[in-house]
């Protein structure tokens, strides 16, 4: 799981915990207002709960079988108030929006089902800058956007060579549990690199993996300010590069629009790096050409790229502009 939005689903719950506090108190000063014995009964069961306890461990001569007799004809009376003063049973129970943790998260020190669906929200949200539009799924993925007439230099169609492009990121997405292989979306802007990453970012995360998307330059620049020893490097640059570490599938997108500063190959390459040897998948899109990313890009950086990434050209027209023409938007 991803620690930060773990932590920003904690935070969450333990507002819900505080507001269940804040109405269970309020739930019994109204009730104690209104009906005095209410108060009188609930300290009377506390009182012989604790008795019972203590006859558990030999400390009360009352056997116990009597105490909780007791204790449950107090609680019947108590029950009886309540009805007729038009409350539920429970009413006293605590209000809590999930009463099988109590609005902890946990059960017996296992995550309750009620803080893994906060989880989920909260990767959700961590996602939406990339699943912006909410239709990116294999689904919507229209291969009709692509000429399907035979390139001149390649002979191949656009339609038919990104629909093997196509197939290769749906195994990648279906199959990222047993996959190993890293991906470069290579092309233009405007050909499908940043709709087929929401793709897969959608049905791995589905699938209960972490999933972290962030722009080259962001990401970069944590390294970077890692690299030069800049303060903020012990901060939110810090705890971005943690997570952009420790992640399942970490997108980089568009790779080659950060800026030209000090330390930025140095960025990539630890950045690339730190992925590999922990074994952890990325995808990276760029619009660069294979000729631009060897002027900009140290040897070492190209090796990494070139060796453990699978390259997947992206071809056609844009199609943003096929849409427009179309009055698909």
């Amino acid at each position: 799981m991803d620690g930060k939005l773990l932590a920003r689903a904690r935070e969450e719950k333990e507002d819900i915990r505080r507001r269940s506090i804040r109405e269970d108190r309020r739930r019994h000063e109204t009730a104690y207002a209104r009906v005095p014995a209410l108060r009188q009964l609930d300290g009377q069961i506390a009182a012989l709960t604790a008795r019972a306890a203590a006859a558990a461990l030999g400390g009360d001569p009352q056997p116990i079988d009597s105490l909780r007799q007791e204790s449950l004809e107090l609680q019947a009376r108590r029950a009886e108030l309540l009805v007729e003063n038009g409350w539920p049973l429970d009413w006293l129970d605590g209000a809590w929006d999930c009463p099988k943790c109590r609005d902890t998260g946990y059960v017996e020190g296992v995550m309750c089902s009620c803080l893994e669906k906060l989880y989920e929200k909260a990767r959700a949200q961590d996602l939406s800058a990339l699943l912006r539009l909410g239709s990116e799924s294999f689904g919507t993925f229209d291969l009709g956007l692509y000429d399907d007439r035979p390139d001149p230099v390649t002979g191949i169609a656009p339609r038919q060579h990104m629909e093997n492009v196509f197939g290769v990121c749906y195994d990648y997405a279906l199959n990222f549990r047993q996959g190993r292989s890293n991906l470069l979306f290579r092309g233009g802007t405007g050909l499908g690199k940043t709709f087929l990453s929401a793709c897969i970012a959608r049905e791995v995360s589905q699938q209960g993996f972490s999933v972290v998307y962030e722009t080259a330059g962001v990401a970069l620049d944590a390294y970077r300010q890692r690299l030069s020893w800049e303060p903020d490097a012990a901060g939110e640059a810090a705890d971005l590069i943690r997570r952009l570490t420790e992640c399942d599938l970490l997108i980089l997108d568009d790779l080659g629009t950060e800026m030209q500063a000090k330390h930025v190959s140095s960025a990539l390459y630890s950045l690339v790096n730190d992925r590999l040897i922990g074994k952890k998948r990325t995808i990276i899109s760029t619009n660069l050409t294979p000729g631009m990313m060897a002027e900009r890009y140290t040897p070492q950086i190209m090796s990494r790229l070139e060796g453990e990434y699978l390259v997947l050209p992206f071809v056609g027209s844009d199609i943003r502009a096929i849409k427009k023409a179309r009055g698909l938007e």
